[in-house]
């Protein structure tokens, strides 16, 4: 009944759209999905699907344009350090605005009959925190997939939900679709610095002037206090915080997003001549993901940063694990 449920949400979706404006659109008027997101009293209200969706290649993605910027964080985390070229040149792009969401991609499996891994799998990891066992919150279990994020007999995801639960395999699947692209780690960067030099120190928390935050984050003592001051107990419908310089939602937090780069330690740590003879010898099971996520906290995953990274099986759904696609001109 869920499924059903939902391909039918997703089916009227597809008719209804909300509006998010390409390139040139955005230059002429604000569009019905801007006054929407950016508000989180209001994003909750975002069908999930841009405007012309299915119509228009560039349908709710914004042109980010060429130029530079310093990869990583000397700041943070060890693995952020940068020990290649400090200044790394960037061709423009376009990409989602917002993270795809579980109307886009309900939309794609209506399409195609595509089916996840997690549900090829029957089983993904899940927070899932034990008092008993504070160190061990993370669970094996069946019945979590993109289309039941909640479990069996949860209830059904927001359609402007992230999709969660998938893996690189049907993120790229999923990208192929549309013949479009996941980032690179350095493309994905660029994007969520957005120009900005400002390097943000370890543990400085997404927030304004006020105090509040402006990001899906986890505020308390994780895992077992959360003070939802963000008003979100878990993932939040995409584009419910502030957008960045580029007009992109949800760079930090609320899911971490897929990238195209193996993750081998800190940036360029390993490269050298013989790299590329590496890349083919062995194969990386572990590939980098950006921006951090609702899970992250300052006591524990402060990864709430544009430079924030970490690895992720790329055969393994999960519960904080979502993605955002590119287009090449």
């Amino acid at each position: 009944m869920i499924v059903k449920y939902i391909i039918a949400i997703s089916v009227s979706l597809l008719i209804a759209g909300c509006h998010v404006s390409s390139n040139t659109e955005h230059e002429q008027h604000q569009s019905k999905a801007q006054l929407i997101l950016g508000d989180p009293q209001k994003c909750g209200k975002y069908s999930g699907l841009p405007h012309h969706w299915g119509k228009d290649k560039h349908a709710g993605m914004v042109w980010i344009p060429e130029g530079s910027f310093e990869l990583g964080s000397n700041i943070a985390y060890p693995d952020e350090l940068n020990f290649g070229e400090k200044k790394r040149k960037i061709s423009g792009f376009w990409i989602d605005q917002t993270e795809v969401t579980v109307a886009q991609f309900a939309s794609f499996v209506n399409a195609t009959h595509y089916i996840t891994d997690a549900e090829k799998q029957r089983q993904a990891a899940v927070f899932s925190p034990d008092p008993k066992h504070p160190q061990q919150w993370w669970q094996l279990k069946s019945g979590f997939t993109w289309k039941t994020p909640y479990g069996e007999h949860g209830a059904p995801p927001n359609p402007a939900e992230p999709v969660r639960y998938v893996t690189k395999n049907d993120a790229e699947h999923y990208a192929l679709w549309l013949k479009r692209d996941l980032p690179s780690e350095e493309q994905w960067e660029y994007a969520a610095k957005a120009k900005s030099t400002y390097d943000t120190p370890l543990h400085h928390e997404p927030q304004n002037q006020q105090h509040q935050p402006i990001a899906n984050y986890w505020q308390g003592n994780f895992p077992f206090q959360n003070l939802q001051q963000d008003q979100f107990e878990g993932v939040a419908p995409v584009g419910c915080f502030p957008a960045n310089a580029f007009q992109l939602y949800d760079m930090i937090g609320n899911v971490w997003e897929w990238t195209t780069s193996p993750y081998t330690g800190a940036h360029d740590q390993h490269m050298g001549d013989y790299s590329h003879l590496r890349q083919q010898q062995i194969h990386a099971q572990n590939y980098v993901i950006k921006g951090g996520s609702f899970l992250c906290a300052n006591n524990y995953c402060a990864r709430f940063r544009t430079s924030s990274r970490h690895p992720q099986e790329l055969d393994l759904a999960t519960t904080h694990v979502g993605f955002r696609t590119i287009l090449k001109p």
